[in-house]
């Protein structure tokens, strides 16, 4: 583990839904890299004379989370997909619900940030490639 991680910056918050997905019974963890975007509600100013003025709206810390699976059973992704599409869970991008990150050992309230593309490779091969979680919190060890 790192010395910082995203839990360091993050408050503690309850999820939508009370599913995790990378625990069991859903323990399907990211396969390949996983980019973890950090940033903050601000915004810079460039006047004509070249001046700069940032502007702050807060202090938080903003996460996206890049990922994908790239060789699933139909049963995983199956799983995946019922985390995106199912009103119970995800809902698409409106439920928030709850992430164990496989390297960091932290549960993260997340909700998805994009569409569900899923691809089949083969015969019961599946990928769900180039998809984002928005990190809203953290939940407490």
């Amino acid at each position: 583990m790192s010395a910082k991680e995203m839990y360091d910056y993050l408050t503690t918050i309850a999820s939508d839904v009370d599913y995790t997905l990378g625990l069991a019974p859903y323990a399907i963890n990211p396969q390949g890299f996983i980019i973890e975007v950090g940033t903050k509600n601000q915004e810079v100013f460039r006047g004509d004379d070249n001046s700069r003025v940032a502007i702050s709206y807060n202090d938080d810390s903003e996460f996206i989370v890049q990922l994908q699976w790239t060789i699933l059973t139909g049963s995983e992704s199956g799983t995946l997909m019922d985390f995106w599409h199912n009103v119970l869970i995800g809902n698409g991008i409106v439920n928030t619900f709850k992430w164990a990150h496989p390297d960091d050992g932290h549960v993260y309230v997340v909700s998805w940030d994009c569409d569900f593309p899923r691809q089949r490779e083969a015969y019961d091969v599946y990928g769900i490639l180039n998809v984002q979680f928005a990190v809203w919190g953290r939940i407490a060890d």
